[in-house]
């Protein structure tokens, strides 16, 4: 069996942020980011006998021309791609046009949409097959062993049969994370993704996922609850033997760990303890998401030595009355702890802010974008990023926003503007404003403290790179919200 893992190229306003996201956004400069969950299918169903291919036409730079007859000419018997809500629609099309080109070829959709409206992408498309949950990588392997093997189907899958769309029921996340092989890398062409990345200081880079997803798995906003409504994790001697492997084979010098949140607690300190022990910590450096109000100075003096070095919080909002709305569990106060003890271990923590609360004025906020600035100036955060807050189907948000008639644009014909860029929801503030609050955001790279700094925090020929692959991005960052 011939099975094509893929991502079609898309038309838009630069290259979009689809895989391993769990926001969408089109980004003016290249950011090229693993999806490490389709790589685990890609292996495992290697390891099991497929004929796999992979290719990546976005991070590759096919045309669409050149997607198709690359399509026709491997004639695969199942092609498989992941789908976000703003492409949705691109992917409907292309899933028709090539049925045209090879109507036996099975195609598969997965991804946090289509698991949050499974049934839609049958009535718009002629898909054959959907996988809702996260654990797609293990649905994949199952349905190509249902349909060369007669094996079972797992829960989590929705199929047609006839005129009728079936599923085998609610997708239970019971897999062995434990059991996962060491992804297979050059398979998957982890090299078209380990230097385009603004999150990689130290080059060559690559991804991995100690858990799935996110410990909190709160957040209103966030989409990926619906992928992953409990949080599971591999063991840290598991991740450290990964890194070993990375380090070792491929000569990787920057891990980003994609876990929603980071492990913490005692599997975090066993970690930290198996890094230090293996002096692995002194030959590359790990980055991963974090959240506010869990550790202490301590935790992140540790994880220095271990070899950390860029830590990703989500600060959404300055205002308190945003945070306990969005369920995200902490204190202002425990925003700014958290920036300035994680710094002054020595990391570089990184914020991102939202901006498009429909509840919030304009006074609120004008907080969030004055508490990100004053954290970047007083030297307690490196690098910050804002968006358009955007609620994805799936997420408490969405149907909070459905419920109480917030939605500016809804539906299958008008998700195209839920990619971060438009305001998809009443507010008090106008496209424009909202807009101007995120470069005004971005602008704070270019004031002359921040410059000397960066200036005197350079130690070699890496810092150097590192920041003029940033000072690029920032005013690529600009254009994308029109500056």
């Amino acid at each position: 069996m011939k099975v094509l893992i893929t991502a079609p190229p898309l038309k838009g306003p630069g290259m979009p942020q689809l895989g391993q996201n769990r926001q969408f956004q089109w980004f003016d400069n290249c950011s090229a980011i693993y999806p490490v969950v389709p790589a685990y299918a890609a292996t495992m169903l290697k390891q099991v006998g497929y004929n796999v291919h992979w290719l990546d036409a976005i991070v590759e730079g096919k045309s669409y021309a050149e997607f198709k007859s690359y399509f026709k000419k491997l004639s695969p018997d199942l092609t498989t791609f992941e789908t976000k809500t703003p492409v949705i629609e691109q992917h409907w099309k292309i899933i028709d046009n090539l049925k045209k080109i090879n109507p036996k070829c099975k195609v598969v959709l997965f991804g946090d949409h289509v698991t949050a409206i499974p049934k839609e992408s049958f009535k718009h498309s002629k898909v054959d097959y959907v996988l809702t949950g996260g654990d797609y990588d293990f649905l994949l392997v199952n349905l190509c062993n249902h349909l060369s093997r007669k094996e079972k189907l797992e829960p989590g899958i929705y199929y047609r049969k006839g005129r009728r769309i079936l599923s085998t029921g609610k997708f239970k996340l019971n897999h062995n994370l434990n059991s996962l092989p060491f992804i297979n890398r050059e398979l998957t062409k982890w090299e078209n993704y380990a230097y385009d990345n603004g999150n990689y200081r130290s080059l060559p880079g690559t991804y991995t996922m100690a858990g799935r997803d996110c410990w909190w798995h709160k957040c209103t906003f966030c989409s990926w609850p619906t992928l992953y409504p409990r949080f599971r994790v591999r063991k840290p001697e598991l991740l450290v033997e990964e890194i070993k492997h990375l380090v070792n084979n491929y000569g990787v010098r920057e891990v980003m760990d994609d876990t929603g949140t980071f492990p913490v607690g005692l599997w975090l300190k066993k970690f930290c303890k198996l890094m230090i022990k293996s002096g692995l910590n002194r030959k590359v450096r790990i980055n991963c998401n974090m959240r506010f109000g869990k550790l202490k100075q301590e935790d992140y003096k540790l994880m220095r030595k271990a070899g950390f070095r860029f830590l990703l919080f989500g600060l959404e909002s300055a205002n308190q009355k945003t945070l306990n709305r969005l369920n995200k569990g902490i204190k202002v106060n425990d925003i700014i702890s958290g920036c300035e003890w994680a710094k002054k271990a020595g990391l570089n923590p990184h914020i991102t802010c939202m901006i498009g609360y429909p509840w919030e004025s304009y006074k609120d906020a004008e907080n969030t974008i004055s508490l990100a600035k004053k954290l970047f100036n007083n030297g307690w955060v490196d690098t910050l990023q804002a968006t358009i807050v955007i609620p994805y189907p799936g997420a408490p948000l969405y149907k909070e926003c459905k419920k109480k008639d917030l939605l500016v644009y809804n539906g299958y014909s008008q998700w195209k503007y839920y990619d971060m860029r438009r305001n998809v929801m009443k507010s008090e503030l106008s496209e424009e404003q909202i807009k101007a609050f995120t470069r005004e955001l971005y602008k704070a790279f270019f004031s002359l403290r921040y410059v000397i700094r960066k200036f005197l925090e350079i130690r070699g020929i890496d810092d150097i790179k590192f920041i003029m692959r940033g000072v690029k991005q920032v005013f690529k960052h600009l254009t994308d919200f029109g500056g």
